[in-house]
């Protein structure tokens, strides 16, 4: 199966028009008695939608998103840009709560064409993501995360939308 390109203005409206319904759908998924069922369509429908869409025509994550910076991916990330760690976090981050996040958006490792100019040694958020995969917490485990981001990434949007068609319109 080969790769497409999104049309990330097409898929925004897409995806709006089934916020409201994939909000509700994902806030009532915990109430489900086939959560590792559900886990596990996620797991199959992730590697499908890898499989039909290409990540690098769309980009929107880095450009809507931001990860957050564990120290491990600060020291690593401020080594290879041969800066202090001080340096690094004043220039790049800023504290979210906790959490180190980026100060900007889009990314300011994003190239104009949507590669990531630091993919090697990227944060791991970056690196798992968008986590629809993942078995611990899992998909229904993650519910909240979902809600997040399948308005904003296709990968999450077809795993959405494949599991909201098997459960809720049994196909």
């Amino acid at each position: 199966m080969e790769s497409r390109n999104i049309n990330l203005k097409h898929f925004k409206a897409k995806a709006a028009k089934k916020k409201k319904k994939y909000n509700t759908f994902l806030k009532g998924i915990h109430s489900r008695n086939n959560g590792k069922e559900i886990n596990k369509m996620a797991v199959a429908f992730d590697k499908e939608a890898f499989q039909k869409i290409d990540c690098l025509s769309c980009g929107n994550c880095c450009k809507t998103m931001t990860p957050t910076f564990t120290t491990a991916d600060i020291k690593r990330i401020s080594k290879h840009l041969n800066l202090t760690v001080a340096a690094f976090t004043d220039k790049y981050l800023e504290r979210d709560k906790k959490d180190w996040v980026n100060k900007q958006q889009p990314c300011q490792f994003l190239g104009s064409d949507n590669k990531c100019s630091i993919y090697e040694i990227r944060p791991v958020d970056c690196a798992g993501f968008p986590h629809t995969h993942k078995n611990n917490p899992g998909f229904v485990g993650a519910s909240s995360v979902n809600r997040d981001f399948f308005w904003r990434c296709p990968i999450v949007y077809h795993v959405v939308d494949s599991i909201f068609d098997k459960v809720v319109n049994q196909k």
